[in-house]
């Protein structure tokens, strides 16, 4: 599964309604666990649009490694 695929697509879209979401069903734990903390810091500064943003970012260009 590589950038653009449809893997990445729905991680994208999944982490665009919860922050950190689309990194687990990557398989990124502690990427989603940070993604959801720091969204959840953030929407107290009323700014946890921005974690919802960069969440769907990251999963949307998110490149495995090849082992």
């Amino acid at each position: 599964m590589g950038q653009g695929s449809t893997g990445n697509v729905i991680a994208a879209l999944v982490s665009f309604f919860i922050p950190g979401l689309g990194q687990l069903t990557q398989g990124r734990v502690l990427a989603a666990l940070g993604f959801f903390v720091l969204s959840g810091f953030l929407w107290f500064f009323l700014l946890g649009w921005i974690g919802h943003v960069l969440a769907t970012i990251d999963a949307a260009i998110w490149k495995p490694k090849i082992r």
